[in-house]
């Protein structure tokens, strides 16, 4: 493998880049008309324009993505995350074209892409699942007797779905058809695929996911597991790894659950398994996903491991160099996602100029952008993620709060002030949240408020250092007893 074209825009596909760059293989970015000036172009060996801003007719086609593969030598391709990295349709036209896709087969991506398909093929397993029926439903006759089976609250899920989308909690009998038919109208808006299931609601979970990595050779191990409760319309905004609540045996039973769901659909490459946690810490599988994680980077520093690394010599028909007796937890690490967002406005996404923007000296940020870029209205209004570890937990904080006060943005609003109250706050730091963290303790306020006591603190140093160099530098006048005493 001697050239690796990144299907991928922004910080994941400078990630890729760098190993890449570090392993000796040369790589290639391709770019939309939006990102023709962006970082990861530049790094890159060559580049390709692949044609407008919109995704649809840039990064999602796979003619245009499949070409510049082929136009420039490249032997591989890396998806990234997002665009077409689950999408098994690609992952077959990349082999067919003779390109080696870094990631799993088709199959693995198309059996675990359907949450349906994936409780089907992991149920032989003895895989502990969420209570529920586990095959579509578009009957609410039906759906009244399975959720009379399980018990209210239920979850109406779209079976394609994911990010919340086609998700609806429904608390009682009255409410659940016209719930339903919302569930179903938004997974066809949004997957073209209106197929919905019912599961229990468990209603405080924790969402905890497994790393695995498995070769070619029948090796497969896990890489402990990611905390990923802290999220915002059901979408992540602070992970950590290892998890403030699981104790060894749990991550060794969870461990060994997430390799079996592996093993299942024969996977290859680097994936992430997915499950909810109650709060008995009873685990229950949710999904896996079939491509590298965003918050792939704490992982790797707890484990010493460069996942992406661990992808090409996967891809390259390497045996992994470790086995699971190998694997240790060295102390902990945190990310916060830094997205283009108002936190004081629902999380809702602010566009602009980066008319500032610095980032910490000692903390890990995976970037994308530079100052005075304008961050894109078409693509996750993701910036960078901001990546800390320390030897215990409580290091790993005061390593992130000191990295969040050194990050400067200015002309946009981002998640910065989010993390700042998330870090600070009594919840996160005793381990006691979980997914409705955001609804039971955040409020714009809450930012404020934190911003002012920023201030009044800062205020009060300056005050005392003011005070403090005055008094070194104060003279007494000459003749006085003062001045008398010091000669």
């Amino acid at each position: 493998m001697k050239k690796i074209l990144i299907a991928n825009r922004g910080e994941i596909a400078l990630r890729v880049m760098r190993t890449a760059r570090r392993m000796g293989i040369a790589t290639v970015a391709v770019y939309s008309d939006a990102d023709r000036n962006a970082p990861h172009v530049r790094f890159a060996d060559e580049a390709v324009h692949l044609g407008p801003a919109p995704s649809a007719q840039s990064y999602l086609d796979m003619d245009k993505v499949i070409a510049a593969a082929r136009d420039t030598g490249a032997d591989a391709i890396h998806p990234g995350y997002g665009f077409l990295s689950e999408n098994a349709a690609f992952a077959r036209r990349v082999a067919d074209a003779g390109i080696i896709f870094i990631g799993p087969k088709p199959h693995a991506i198309e059996v675990m892409g359907n949450k349906l398909a994936a409780k089907d093929t992991v149920s032989s397993y003895d895989i502990p699942m969420v209570p529920g029926l586990d095959e579509a439903v578009d009957d609410p006759a039906r759906a009244r007797e399975v959720a009379a089976e399980v018990g209210f609250p239920i979850l109406i899920k779209a079976a394609a779905g994911g990010g919340g989308k086609g998700m609806r909690v429904v608390e009682n009998a009255e409410e659940l058809e016209e719930q339903m038919q919302r569930a179903i109208s938004e997974a066809k808006n949004a997957f073209g695929d209106g197929s919905v299931f019912i599961e229990k609601y468990i209603g405080s979970p924790r969402h905890i996911e497994v790393q695995v990595l498995a070769d070619t050779h029948g090796h497969c191990v896990h890489l402990f597991e990611r905390d990923c409760s802290i999220q915002r319309r059901h979408q992540k905004v602070v992970e950590e790894a290892p998890s403030a609540v699981v104790a060894p045996a749990l991550r060794r039973r969870m461990g060994e659950a997430a390799v079996k769901v592996a093993r299942s659909c024969d996977y290859v490459g680097a994936g992430t398994v997915e499950f909810l946690l109650d709060e008995e810490h009873n685990f229950y599988f949710l999904e896996m996903n079939t491509r590298l994680q965003v918050e792939h980077p704490v992982t790797e520093l707890i484990t010493g491991i460069d996942l992406v690394e661990q992808q090409i010599r996967v891809a390259r028909g390497e045996e992994l160099a470790f086995t699971q007796d190998d694997l240790r937890i060295d102390g902990h690490a945190l990310e916060l996602r830094v997205y283009a967002e108002d936190p004081q406005n629902n999380f809702l996404p602010s566009i602009g100029r980066l008319t500032t923007y610095r980032v910490p000296e000692h903390a890990r940020v995976d970037g994308g952008f530079e100052e005075g870029m304008d961050i894109p209205i078409h693509y996750d209004p993701m910036i960078a993620k901001l990546i800390t570890h320390g030897a215990t937990r409580a290091e790993a904080i005061e390593k992130m709060l000191d990295a969040i006060g050194e990050f400067h943005i200015e002309g946009i609003e981002t998640t910065l002030p989010f993390g700042r109250f998330v870090f600070t706050s009594e919840p996160f730091r005793s381990g006691d949240f979980d997914t409705k963290f955001v609804q039971r303790h955040f409020t714009p306020e809450a930012i404020a408020e934190a911003d002012a006591e920023v201030s009044r603190v800062a205020a009060l140093f300056a005050a005392h250092l003011y005070h403090q160099r005055t008094q070194q530098l104060s003279v007494p006048a000459s003749g006085s007893p003062a001045w008398l005493s010091r000669h």
